[in-house]
Order: structure tokens, then C-alpha cells, then sequence
């Protein structure tokens, strides 16, 4: 070896035994020669003595790099002088005396190289430069195995570089591949095709990768040659032959089903596609995917042939009329599908065929027909199988999805998305053949019913999940007068226990079909027992696992409030069967049991709620059932409420959790009952919650700090105003002073919604608890909140910012509660006069520039509001002084003209436009308000600074002057947008 032989080995070398200082000189020195202007003569003398692969790769790539990078910078020898020598390569052919090597004799990645370089040449130089190389090309052949193999090999680089589609290609690309093809057209293809043919009827036995091979380049080339080139007698029979000899490899047989299917893909028009589909006769294959072993290559290619096929039937059914053609169409797809079936069903589909999409079109086709032949019942019935077997689960994730670890998670959530599509096409079928959907699901669910092995978990939740989608496509009235088989289907369910009802995916189908069903238990009332017994027993309530335990609550607590009334005779059964998951709320050491599941039994409470708090269940039964429940839990409360100074940690945390869950069951069970009921009709219950409310309200005393227990007992109080109305008064001075004893910004947020609730219910009834909580809310808010804006940037979306953002949205809430509920007076009492300056300006940046639109439009209202509430007539007496000037010298420019020229303010957005209307309607209450005062100020001082031209500022005077609001509306827009043009930018940004 000399230097650069040496050199190109070392810098290829990966075994990790060179120094690598020494690889990096190597890699230098290559690519200093590989800069030198000869690199392409000297690659090619090297071509054609050495023996090293590293020497002939690194030279063919030189070549390649070359030719890419400089070809048009070629001289005309240079170009010709490695056009023959690679031509000469290719065709196993010595370049000159001296040549003693044939790089054809190398591995497959060598003369793959080589073909890419040849690729390039045809690239650049055929058929304008170099019009003979196919042609020149062909008698090579003759030399035997070696050239055929090379041949092939440029001819599917020619398509994986230049000519397939399947890759992104830009419009040189495709222009280039185009002439090319034209060409090849006018001048070879057919000699080429006949080569092919005559290779693989040569080498079928003796080489079966050459002959793979030959059939790979035909199946390329089908999409853009003469079709008839293929598809005639000689080169049809050949294919088949292979195809159906048992005595050849799989290899061939199955590369000679591609080329089949890649005529059978042949874009054409749909009636000589047809002709072609039916010249096939492709019923002689259909053998093959059930004689042979399902998971063998030819079965697989065999499987994708037979279903591109019935694919390309169903296309030309769809694009050809009535007549002969939709006939045939017709016959050919009833011949294929049962192997199409039984393809789906049992082996590998190609991947570019999508089942769904297939039989969704195929079920289409029958959506306008009177009746269904035959056939195509007997087709619906495959489908239907062909689903039912798709949504089963893999029985080798049955543990995991039953304790739902990570896999079975990543299963479940793969299974959910990929059912979509499949039970969209249920409902189709379905609706075009109900009676056969209903019976199969009808005998899939009876078979599931009759299972006595737990191994037909997957069986069962596939019949479930079957049933519960029929119902999804399903009206009410259907299935509340259980048309059909439903009045079969459902008293089968509601009483079966099936043996594998301990597992989770068959418990919650299970349940969840009832629950899609009870419509028709709401009608039929004999069978409220079973479906009560389904919800309370072990398959629901009280099964095993906790996560259907927490399911079954849910939709129990759906199930009353649905059936209602028609529960009262049940109540006692009911809350006999739910005991035992009551006590556990009884029980201080509950919460160490059920810390990770908190919120497990609120649902359990919120039904009984229901159920107990309907005016249909006698007064005293009411009180004895609520006293029930809710005696043992307060008592529950006030145990731990006297312990808590002497728990050690770990059992005060215990304790807390254990509050919560008392505090969410009683919350709960309070939304069954109405304030027309507790208030009205039966005080002597709303007396059992107004001693319930003062034992929680301790809670705030003792856990004054205790974040967690502070929301839920803030959420109670939120229940007992809807649900005791203005009886809930006396309790609201406690409750008000213990929760605003806390500043953080959260807290403070959660009080704002409680007074917001409080003032949108009782109005100017909470007057005087404002009056005392308002000045401390105001002096805490603005000590909390930034006075500028808050910071953007890497540091401004921390959770603390967040707070604060959501804290400031929400006093900008309670603000204009305040206001438009006729309380603004609680502004202007002694105690919040101090923080009525802050307010203004906070309200007027707010208005003028606040990101969100929402709150601007608030602010504006707000303003509105406090004009109309603090203004008299023009020239009256001034009500709060200062405030009149602030608004027509401040407020009126800054935010009805300024902040509307800028670029910002989006016209084009609803919100944006609803914010605009608010704007024109402060301008017309601070003219019914101030008269001229405010109207002198803005023509003189605010318009001007806008350049507002004098006859469009006088228009707007006569609109605001008259009575028309949407025409002052639709002018004003029209100003703004006239001077946003007309500015020069002073305004505008």
C-alpha cells in the first residue's frame, strides 16, 4: 500500500486500535488529496488495480462527490473519460492493458456505489449527451449473472435517486426524471421489459436473488411504462407461474406477487382498469394465503396483493355508473373479499392499506340500497367479526391492564385511540344493516354471557364494548322503548355476573354499558332492582379494585339523578348496601387507609344527597336519614377539632386528610338538597345544615394556616349559600373574619370568589359585611400587586406570577361585581376612601392597555357604572370630588381615543369589538352626565392631539348628539380607522 491506500484504511478504521491523532492526519491527508484537480483520474486508476474496499468505496464516493459538486466545470474529456471508465466497470469490462481488477467482483455496497455514480452521469447526460447507455447497455447481458445484477442494481438506484415518487424530489428533479422517462419510453423500455422476462424465465431455479431482483425493477417501472409491456399473456402467465410453483423460494414467488400488485395499482380510467382487473383472474391466488404458513414473506406479499386489489375493485365501483362495469365490479369484489376477510383476520396487512378505510367505502356503497343481496349480509357479518376481533386486547397484557402499571396505561391508551375509527365504522354498519348489527352483537354478548373460564377476558370486554357503541348511535326514544333486541340484550345484562367480573376493563365496560342503557330502565321499572344490584354489589361499588370502586360511584350518583323519584321505595336498600362504604367516613383511621384517594366517596354522598333530599321522601324519614349521616361525621369533627394541639405529626396529617374527606362526603350530600326545600318547606332540615356549617366553620379557629383544609371548608360555605340562602347570614361574620385572616395571594383569591358569589345572590343585602371587608381587601391587593406591569421574560411565568395574575383578574372581577350590582357607595366610605385614588389609576391603566381584553371591557364597565352612580345632571352637585375632571380629562382621551388608535386594538376580534362597544357607550353617558364640558374637552383637546380633521370631528359631534347608539357605533370605528391612516405615528404604535 502506498500513503493515500494507507491513509483511506485508516481513516475507515472503527476498531478503536489506531491512535487517534494518527486517524485525524489520515483523514487530513485524504482530504487534501481529494481537493487535488485530477481527483477523478486518479480515483479511476485506482478503480482499476487495487483490491481494498475501503480504497474503492472512498474512490467512488470522490467520484460521486465530484459530479455533484463540478460537473458543469468539467472539460468535455474529463466528462468522457469517466463515462467510459464507469460504464466500462459496470458492464465487468477492463478500462486499459494495465487493468487486473473488476469492481463488479466486489461486495453488494461497492457496486451499489458504483451504481449511484452511474445514476449521476444519466442524470446530467441522458438522452441529450449520452443517448446509447441502456441501449449499449443490454448486450452486455449476455456475459451472464454479474452484468444482469449490475443492470438491476442502476436501475433501482436510477429510481430510488431520480425517478420514484415515494421521495420528496424539487422541480429540477422532477423535470429531469421526466426526460428521462420520455426517453426511455421512446427509445429501450420495451427491450428492457423483454430482458427482465427473459432473466427471470432463465434464473428462476438456478438464481433466485437475481431473478428477486429482475421482479424488483419490473415492479418499479409499472407505474410509468406501457402496462400492456407487463400485463399481456407471456409476462402475466410467467408471474403466475411463479407465483403458484411451489418449487421455487419464497423470495421470487413473493417478488413476483409485488409486481402484481403493482399492475393491479396502474393508475388508469376505471373501465379500462376493470378490463385489466378482470384479464387477471386473480381467484387462482387466493389459495395461498391460507395454504401457506400465515407469517412467510409470500403470504405476506400475497395478503397485499389481494387486498390492493380488492381496494382498486372498490375505487372503480365507485367512479364507473350503472351498467356492465358496476356488474363486474360487483362480482369481482364478492369473489375476493372472503380471502380479503380472511386476510385481515390472520395475517400481516401492508402497512399502506388501511382496513378501516377499506370496509368504511365498502359499507358506503350500500348506504343507498333498498335491501341487501345475499352476499353482502353475509359480507356485513364479516365485517362485523373483522371488528370485533380488531377492539380485543391482547390477552399478553391482561395483568397489566388490570393493575394498570405503565404498560398497561400505554396499552389502554393505544387501544382507545385505535378503536376510533373501527367502532365509527360499527355505527355504520349499523345503520345500514341493523337487524344483522343487533343479532351479532345480540349473540356476541349471549356467548360472553355463557363463558365459564376466566380466560375470555378479551372475549367479554370486546361483546361489552361492542354493545355499549350500538348504543351510541342509538336515540333516546330507541333505547327507552328498547326497539329490536334491546329488550332482550338488557335484562341478559343487568342480571349476568360474568366469572372474569374481578377484572377492571370488564367491571367498567360493564358498567358503563348499563349506565348508556338506563333510559330504558327509566321506562321499565321492573328492572331497577338488577340494575341497582349492578351498581352496589361487587361488580360495582364494592369491587375489589379501587379504580372501579371510584367509576361506579360516579355513574351510580348519574344513575339517581336520572331515575329520581323512581328510587324513593328503593332508598332503604340503598343505603343499606352503601354502609359500609359510609362508615368508612366515620372512622378516624380512614384517611391513613385512602391518603392517595382523597376524593374517593364524594359521589357515594352527592347519590345519597339525591336520593334522601327529594321532597317525595316523608319529613321524618328526610331528617332521620340526613341526622344519620351527618351526626356521626360532625361528631367526627369535633373529635379531632379538641385533639388537634396534642397530635403528633404524622397523625395530625391523618387528621387533616381525614377532615378533608368528611368535609367533601357533607359537601356532597348537600346538593340534593334545594334552598326551596331547606328554607321554605322544610326548615327543620336546613336547621341540621346550619349546625353542620357551625361545627365546620371551627375548623378555620383551630387550622387557621392549613391551607388545604381552608378550601374545602371555603367550598362548603359556597354550597350553603345556594343551598340556605339569606338564612346563611349569621354565620357570614365568622366565616368572613377566619378566612381573611390569611394575605397570601391565593387566599386572598379564593375570599374575592366567595364575596363575588355572596354579592351576585343577596345584592345590596351584603352592604354592610362589604363596607368592613372591602378597605382591608383593597390596602392587602395593592400591597400584593405590582404597580407597573408584571415582568416578562425567562423569570416572568413563575407559579408566584401566575398567582398574582390570577389574583389581580379576579379583584378586577369583584370591582365590577361591586359595581353593577348597586354597591359603588362601598368605595366611598370612610375606611376605602383612602384607596379610592389607587383604584382609579389602577382601573384607568386596566382599561387603556391590559392584555386581556376581557378585563378591559370590565374596567370600562366599571367606569361607565361609576359615572351614572356618582354624576348628577350636568352642572350638578359633585358627589365625589375630583372624579368628574379625572373622567373627562383623563379617562375620556386615554381610553376612549388613545387606546383605540393604537395598532393593537384588533377590530377584526370579537372580543376586541365588544370592548369597542362599552368605549362608545362610556362617550354617551359621559355626554348625558357632563354635557358640553366633556364634549368641549374631547373636540378641542383630545381629537386634535389625533389629527382629527375638523369636518369629521363636527360629525361626530351630531352623532353622540343623537339618540342612534349602533350609528354613533358604526362612525366611530370609522374615525378611528380613518385617523390611524392619517397620523403621523405620534399616537400610534
Amino acid at each position: 500500500m502506498d500513503d493515500l491506500e494507507k491513509a483511506i484504511v485508516i481513516s475507515f478504521d472503527e476498531s478503536g486500535t489506531v491512535d487517534s491523532g494518527l486517524k485525524t492526519q489520515a483523514i487530513a491527508f485524504c482530504q487534501q488529496i481529494k481537493e487535488n484537480p485530477s481527483i477523478c483520474s486518479l480515483c479511476i486508476e485506482r478503480l482499476c488495480y487495487t483490491k481494498l474496499v475501503q480504497v474503492q468505496f472512498w474512490c467512488l464516493q470522490c467520484l460521486l462527490d465530484a459530479l455533484r459538486a463540478r460537473y458543469s466545470l468539467m472539460s468535455l474529456e474529463e466528462k468522457s473519460f469517466i463515462r467510459k471508465s464507469i460504464f466500462s466497470m459496470a458492464c465487468y469490462e477492463a478500462i486499459n492493458d494495465n487493468n487486473s481488477v473488476r469492481v463488479l467482483d466486489s461486495p453488494a455496497f461497492i457496486k451499489n456505489k458504483l451504481a449511484q455514480v452511474l445514476v449521476t452521469l444519466i442524470f446530467f447526460e441522458y438522452p441529450l449527451i449520452w443517448p446509447s447507455v441502456f441501449v449499449d447497455f443490454l448486450p452486455n447481458l449476455n456475459k451472464g449473472t454479474v452484468v444482469i445484477d449490475m443492470f438491476c442494481r442502476v436501475l433501482n438506484a436510477m429510481d430510488d435517486e431520480l425517478i420514484s415518487m415515494d421521495y420528496p424530489r424539487n422541480g429540477e428533479e422532477v423535470a429531469v426524471a421526466g426526460r428521462i422517462k420520455d426517453a426511455m419510453r421512446q427509445q429501450c423500455v420495451p427491450q428492457i421489459v423483454g430482458a427482465w422476462y427473459d432473466v427471470v424465465s432463465m434464473y428462476k431455479n438456478s438464481d433466485p436473488d437475481l431473478c428477486a431482483s429482475a421482479l424488483d425493477c419490473t415492479r418499479r417501472f409499472v407505474s410509468w411504462i406501457d402496462i400492456g409491456l407487463v400485463a399481456n399473456d407471456a409476462f402475466g402467465r410467467l408471474l403466475f407461474e411463479l407465483m403458484l410453483s411451489d418449487g421455487l423460494t419464497d423470495q421470487v414467488r413473493a417478488a413476483a406477487a409485488s409486481c402484481v400488485l403493482a399492475v393491479v395499482s396502474k393508475r388508469m380510467d376505471p373501465q379500462s382498469k376493470l378490463s385489466l382487473l378482470q384479464s387477471l383472474q386473480i381467484r387462482r391466488v387466493f389459495g395461498l394465503v391460507a395454504s401457506e404458513d400465515i407469517d412467510s414473506e409470500l403470504v405476506s406479499k400475497v395478503a397485499a396483493l389481494l387486498t390492493g386489489y380488492a381496494n382498486e375493485i372498490l375505487e372503480c365501483s365507485k367512479r364507473l355508473d350503472l351498467g356492465d362495469g358496476k356488474g363486474v365490479s360487483v362480482e369481482l369484489l364478492n369473489e375476493v373479499l372472503p380471502s380479503v376477510f380472511y386476510v385481515i383476520q390472520n395475517c400481516e396487512v401492508d402497512a399502506t392499506f388501511s382496513i378501516v378505510q377499506f370496509l368504511s367505502v365498502y359499507v358506503g356503497t350500500m348506504k343507498n340500497l333498498s335491501s341487501l343481496t345475499e352476499t353482502q349480509l353475509l359480507h356485513v357479518g364479516q365485517i362485523l367479526e373483522v371488528i370485533r376481533a380488531q377492539i380485543r386486547f391482547d390477552p399478553v397484557y391482561r395483568n397489566n391492564l388490570d393493575i394498570l402499571d405503565k404498560i398497561g396505561r400505554e396499552e389502554e391508551d393505544r387501544m382507545v385511540e385505535f378503536r376510533k375509527d373501527l367502532l365509527v365504522l360499527l355505527r355504520s354498519v349499523g345503520r345500514v344493516a341493523p337487524e344483522v348489527t343487533q343479532i351479532f352483537i345480540r349473540n356476541s354478548l349471549a356467548n360472553a354471557v355463557a363463558s365459564t373460564a376466566d380466560r375470555n377476558v378479551e372475549e367479554v370486554e370486546a361483546a361489552l364494548s361492542l354493545f355499549y357503541s350500538l348504543g351510541e348511535s342509538m336515540t333516546d326514544e330507541t333505547i327507552r322503548t328498547g326497539s329490536g333486541l334491546l329488550r332482550e340484550m338488557l335484562p341478559m345484562l343487568l342480571s349476568t355476573r360474568f366469572p372474569c367480573h374481578t377484572n377492571r376493563l370488564v367491571a367498567l365496560v360493564y358498567l358503563e354499558t348499563i349506565t348508556r342503557y338506563m333510559k330504558f330502565v327509566q321506562e321499565n321499572t321492573q328492572y331497577i332492582p338488577l340494575a341497582l344490584g349492578a351498581f352496589l354489589d361487587e361488580r360495582g361499588i364494592n369491587h375489589p379494585n379501587v379504580n372501579v370502586g371510584r367509576r361506579a360511584s360516579y355513574l351510580f350518583m348519574r344513575v339517581v339523578k336520572l331515575l329520581k323519584s323512581k328510587l324513593v321505595p328503593f332508598i332503604e336498600t340503598i343505603l343499606q348496601s352503601l354502609q359500609g362504604k359510609v362508615a368508612q367516613f366515620t372512622r378516624m383511621d380512614s384517611a391513613r387507609e385512602q391518603l392517595s384517594a382523597s376524593e374517593d366517596g364524594s359521589h357515594i354522598f352527592e347519590a345519597i344527597g339525591l336520593l334522601i333530599g327529594m321532597e317525595d321522601v316523608p319529613l321524618e324519614k328526610q331528617a332521620d336519614y340526613l341526622s344519620a349521616l351527618l351526626t356521626p361525621l360532625c361528631q367526627q369533627v369535633k373529635v379531632a377539632l379538641l385533639n388537634a394541639e396534642v397530635q403528633k405529626s404524622e397523625e395530625s396529617s391523618a387528621m387533616i386528610a381525614n377532615i378533608q374527606q368528611i368535609i367533601m362526603a357533607i359537601n356532597a350530600l348537600s346538593k340534593g338538597f334545594s334552598e326551596r326545600l331547606v328554607t321554605g318547606s322544610r326548615p327543620a332540615i336546613g336547621a341540621m345544615f346550619k349546625q353542620t356549617l357551625d361545627v365546620l366553620l371551627e375548623i378555620l379557629v383551630v387550622f387557621p394556616k392549613t391551607e388545604p383544609l381552608r378550601a374545602k371548608v371555603t367550598s362548603f360555605i359556597h354550597r350553603m349559600v345556594d343551598t340556605l340562602g339569606a338564612s346563611v347570614f349569621p354565620f357570614l361574620p365568622k366565616a368572613l373574619e377566619q378566612l381573611l385572616a390569611e394575605s397570601e395571594p391565593k387566599e386572598l383569591l379564593g375570599f374575592l370568589v366567595l364575596l363575588n358569589q355572596l354579592i351576585c345572590k343577596f345584592s345590596t343585602a351584603v352592604r354592610e359585611i362589604l363596607d368592613e371587608v372591602y378597605p382591608v381587601i383593597a390596602g392587602r391587593v395593592f400591597n400584593i400587586l405590582p404597580r407597573d406591569v408584571f415582568p416578562t421574560g425567562p423569570g416572568g411565568n413563575t407559579e408566584e406570577i401566575r398567582e398574582l395574575q390570577e389574583l389581580q383578574r379576579t379583584f378586577y372581577t369583584f370591582l365590577n361585581v361591586i359595581a353593577t350590582h348597586d354597591l359603588s357607595s362601598v368605595f366611598l366610605s370612610l375606611k376605602s376612601m383612602v384607596y379610592l385614588d389607587q383604584m382609579m389609576q389602577m382601573l384607568l391603566y386596566a382599561s387603556c392597555s391590559h392584555k386581556d381584553i376581557l378585563i378591559r371591557k370590565a374596567c370600562v364597565q366599571i367606569f361607565i357604572r361609576l359615572i351614572k352612580d356618582w354624576c348628577a345632571k350636568p352642572y350638578g352637585e359633585e358627589k365625589v370630588p375630583g372624579f368628574r375632571n379625572f373622567v373627562i380629562e383623563t379617562f375620556s382621551t386615554n381610553c376612549c381615543l388613545y387606546s383605540v388608535l393604537q395598532k393593537s386594538f384588533e377590530f377584526h376580534d370579537a372580543n376586541t369589538l365588544v370592548l369597542f362597544g362599552e368605549i362608545v357607550v362610556a362617550q354617551k353617558v359621559m355626554y348625558e352626565k357632563f354635557g358640553n364640558d366633556f364634549l368641549v374637552h374631547f373636540i378641542s383637546k383630545g381629537l386634535p392631539n389625533a389629527h382629527c380633521p375638523q369636518d369629521l370631528a363636527e360629525q361626530y359631534c351630531q352623532k353622540l348628539q343623537d339618540n342612534d347608539i349602533k350609528a354613533l357605533r358604526s362612525f366611530y370605528q370609522s374615525l378611528i380607522e380613518s385617523l390611524r391612516v392619517h397620523q403621523n405615528g405620534s399616537l400610534v404604535s
